[in-house]
């Protein structure tokens, strides 16, 4: 999909209830091609009008403990937008088991939850320091072979929220470290975070 059938998609979405719930079902799907178009339809919908889908927060909870790794994903990205317009504190209701994904050992579910977080510590400011005590923690909670990868997915979280982070000093320690990665792809990017905020 181009961005003028995005753009148009979302709108439809919006405006009728039926086809949102229409969209909502197809991220359940077996086709990887209706899942896939489903989702990048509500995932917009998350970008741009969160509101929109915060009464399908429990939806979105199933789906995070869903044992289908793509429908984890999907409950990973689209939560994170939700934190934004979460007045009734349920991400706070859900954090262990959100965070718990970190734990497995799937590396495509535990990065984008790591990539996400900095979304979820600016829109829940009071939850920052267990979000970072969470992904500084990477080398201990996960079980899968690929941390070193993970963690530059932490880097590109800490950028996001690192001039109000409440432990600038452990974060910075944290890419210092990885200017060794044995991930090429992490060791850049902690040479670019220090570049930009180890001045």
């Amino acid at each position: 999909m181009d961005d003028k059938e995005i753009e148009a998609a979302v709108a439809e979405a919006i405006a009728d209830p039926k086809r949102l719930g229409e969209l909502l079902q197809h991220l359940r799907s077996k086709d990887d091609n209706i899942r896939f178009t489903s989702f990048t339809i509500v995932f917009a919908v998350s970008q741009r009008h969160p509101t929109i889908l915060y009464p399908h927060w429990d939806f979105f909870v199933n789906l995070l403990t869903d044992t289908n790794n793509y429908r984890q994903f999907i409950a990973i990205r689209i939560l994170a937008h939700l934190t934004k317009v979460d007045k009734e504190n349920k991400f706070e209701e859900i954090f262990e088991k959100y965070y718990g994904i970190l734990e497995g050992e799937k590396t495509m579910t535990a990065a984008h939850l790591v990539g996400n977080s900095g979304i979820i510590a600016q829109a829940k400011p009071l939850l920052e320091p267990a979000i970072t005590g969470k992904l500084l923690s990477i080398d201990t909670l996960h079980k899968g072979k690929q941390k070193e990868l993970i963690k530059g997915y932490a880097l590109v979280a800490f950028s996001d929220y690192f001039q109000d982070a409440s432990n600038k000093p452990a974060i910075l320690a944290f890419a210092r470290k990885l200017i060794k990665s044995t991930s090429p792809k992490t060791a850049k990017k902690a040479k670019e975070f220090l570049q930009q905020w180890d001045a």
